[in-house]
């Protein structure tokens, strides 16, 4: 248990550097606002030259509190923490890093797989660095919008401030960087270690099934189903495989059935015996 909260808490910092890095290097030396906190950070900075740490530290920490008062202790000392690392890592980067590149579109891009990465490490450590998480969540409990609805209010308004004191290019780089840190942040929870769910409906599913156990040395679940046309009862097969054994799975059940039905899905992490194991 202990090792377990260790090493979540070595992922959040590890996280929040990597987010702290993004901003420091890519997002705003190029002024790329993408949206949440750090996105209006930005904006601030560039009108007060106040330290973009400090300020997101203030706007969190009011969000922090009116979440506690309104919602309980759902967000835990793992959020303070994030909050308090990222602020931290990003102000002690700052005044020792330089922007990689100037070109807007490399920026908006290497800037959200790098923040991107740093979220899905948090998120996957079960933490949380604040900001538009927050946000959204007060969004929800006050007006009854979605959580997802909310991210995109609350990403879109701090977008649409960049474009009003930047300008519109920049407004709409910051929109790229947005989509891909959420494409990151999936990534990395999900892995990109992909596998093929395979659903089999046959009239020979007891000898596709010794197939399956016995030639591709996988294991297989079986339970029944009922045609919605026709009224048939009918034997479905749910197997997980390799890209490597899809192949082989299609030949071997076209040899024993060519009138199968076969879908054929990607299976972004599978858990348990015979895969990765479960980590509580």
């Amino acid at each position: 248990m202990k090792k377990r909260i260790f090493i979540d808490y070595l992922g959040i910092t590890a996280g929040s550097f990597l987010i702290a890095l993004a901003l420091t290097v890519f997002l705003v030396p190029n002024k790329i606002a993408a949206g949440g906190v750090s996105g209006l950070a930005t904006v601030i900075y560039y009108l007060t030259s106040f330290p973009i740490g400090i300020t997101m530290l203030v706007i969190n920490i009011p969000l922090f509190l009116a979440g506690i008062k309104i919602m309980g202790m759902s967000f835990g000392i793992r959020t303070i923490y994030g909050i308090v690392s990222l602020s931290v890592f990003t102000d002690l980067l700052q005044p020792h890093m330089t922007a990689l590149t100037d070109d807007l579109l490399l920026a908006s891009i290497y800037g959200g797989v790098v923040g991107g990465v740093g979220l899905g490490i948090v998120f996957r450590s079960r933490g949380t660095t604040g900001g538009t998480d927050l946000i959204a969540s007060l969004i929800n409990y006050f007006t009854g919008i979605t959580v997802g609805e909310g991210l995109l209010i609350a990403d879109g308004v701090v977008v649409a401030l960049a474009g009003v004191f930047f300008n519109l290019e920049v407004a709409l780089y910051a929109a790229v960087t947005i989509f891909i840190t959420s494409q990151t942040i999936d990534v990395v929870q999900e892995g990109l270690n992909f596998k093929k769910g395979v659903l089999i409906i046959s009239d020979k599913a007891e000898k596709i099934n010794q197939m399956v156990v016995n030639d591709l040395n996988r294991g297989i679940t079986e339970f029944e189903a009922k045609g919605g046309y026709t009224g048939d009862r009918k034997r479905v097969l749910l197997c997980i495989i390799s890209r490597s054994e899809v192949s082989e799975l299609k030949k071997a059940v076209s040899e024993i059935d060519q009138e199968a039905f076969v879908i054929i899905s990607n299976v972004h992490e599978v858990l348990g015996e015979g895969f990765t194991e479960i980590v509580h």
